[in-house]
């Protein structure tokens, strides 16, 4: 573990699956970036799998247990169907190769369809069983599985989906706890088909969410961590002020401890934007380096790993950036977080990347990545020539944020 960071989401990853989907939504906000975070996160997929299939069912599966009728039977079907989306959650040959997202496509494709499939065979058992002791649950399966095969792309059980959802809403029976968690399965899609048009109109649509949760479910905490992610998509599209009056609102009001120790967290670096960036090291090879020093040059400060995919597929970007605009005074220090001197020293040879890296082997980035609070890589700051940290998101649309500061 190389930080105790990302503490954003952690209420949200205890409490709700769904809002891990949209707080992965907020943050890439539909863009085809995406980014490593620290410490690496368990497999969503995995956790929704450990949901469908329990012991019980697992059970019934062995050679041994023979159904003792036709329920049983019946029951062992949907146990089958459930093991079946127990398989690993991606080929093996991808942690080598990145797929194409022809590939992708069709892993996902065949997964939903397996889950519809599946959801088929719960609703079959307690059609035919209603009174059984598992009917209630096969209902519960029907949807968990209905909305993973939507969320996986398949739209034609869409309506079924809905329809399940409307049933549930309209019962006045219905537990808050479930009423609740279908609001979110609902935000979520809603957010999901907007973040594949437009990237701001999906961070809206989970803002107006949010607060419709926050009015019919005032003393409830699931709000606090949504509207927190709210913030977070805000200042990835570069609207620091934005993101601020949602984090204060948190750090002022009712959150749960730990959200409201996050948004305190992140208050902390929006109160560094437009300030004097502190940043003093000894780099790699050697020479001293203190962005106080460097006055009149604009500096990209790029947190990044060689372990990290998401940081190499950046590299040409930054490379090109610092190729055309060097000239004209911009410089860039890496803060690396990596755990092999020797791989790093092996990469920025190949890469030949000129510029200073800042490597600990003891605390693998830990020390600015602690007092800075970054919650993934690549990240990248801008400071500009009076040495003000102007950017939290220079990823973007670098060389025309660069040009801009040299400018100035």
């Amino acid at each position: 573990m190389l930080m105790n960071i990302q503490r954003t989401f952690i209420f949200a990853q205890r409490h709700a699956l769904p809002v891990i989907a949209l707080a992965a939504l907020v943050t890439a906000c539909g863009q085809k970036k995406s980014a490593e975070r620290l410490p690496s996160s368990t497999n969503e997929n995995k956790r929704m799998e450990s949901r469908l299939l329990t012991e019980s069912d697992a059970a019934m599966l062995e050679p041994f247990q023979k159904p003792a009728s036709e329920a049983d039977r019946a029951w062992q079907e949907v146990a089958r169907a459930l093991q079946a989306l127990q398989a690993p959650s991606y080929p093996p040959e991808w942690q080598i190769t990145e797929p194409s997202e022809a590939e992708i496509a069709s892993f996902e494709k065949k997964n939903s369809e397996m889950a519809a499939q599946a959801a088929d065979k719960a609703k079959d058992f307690y059609t035919r069983f209603p009174t059984h002791e598992k009917a209630e649950e096969a209902r519960a399966r029907e949807y968990a599985l209905l909305s993973a095969a939507v969320q996986l792309g398949n739209t034609n059980r869409l309506q079924q989906l809905q329809a399940l959802e409307k049933a549930r809403l309209d019962d006045p029976k219905l537990p808050e706890d479930e009423r609740v968690e279908l609001r979110m399965q609902q935000l979520q899609r809603s957010v999901a088909a907007q973040a594949q048009q437009n990237s701001l109109a999906a961070l809206k649509e989970l803002e107006r969410g949010a607060r419709a949760l926050q009015k019919d479910f005032p003393n409830r905490p699931e709000s606090s961590p949504l509207i927190l992610s709210v913030a977070q998509g805000w200042l990835e599209h570069d609207e620091v002020e934005k993101g601020r009056v949602l984090v204060q609102e948190i750090v002022k009001g009712g959150a749960e401890a730990d959200v409201k120790e996050a948004a305190q967290e992140l208050l902390k670096k929006i109160d560094r934007v437009g300030k004097p960036l502190d940043l003093k090291f000894t780099s790699l090879d050697g020479k001293a380096v203190d962005l106080q020093q460097m006055k009149g040059k604009v500096v990209l400060v790029d947190f990044w790993a060689t372990w990290c995919g998401p940081c190499m597929r950046e590299l040409p970007n930054v490379k090109a950036a610092y190729e055309k605009l060097r000239p004209r005074g911009f410089e860039i220090v890496g803060i690396s977080f990596d755990r092999e001197k020797e791989t790093l020293q092996k990469v920025l040879a190949r890469e030949k990347m000129a510029w200073p890296q800042y490597f600990d082997e003891n605390d693998s980035g830990r020390q600015f990545g602690e007092e800075f609070g970054i919650a993934g890589i690549p990240t990248m700051w801008l400071v500009d020539k009076k040495g003000l940290l102007r950017e939290l998101n220079a990823r973007d649309h670098l060389v025309e944020k660069v040009e801009k500061l040299l400018a100035e």
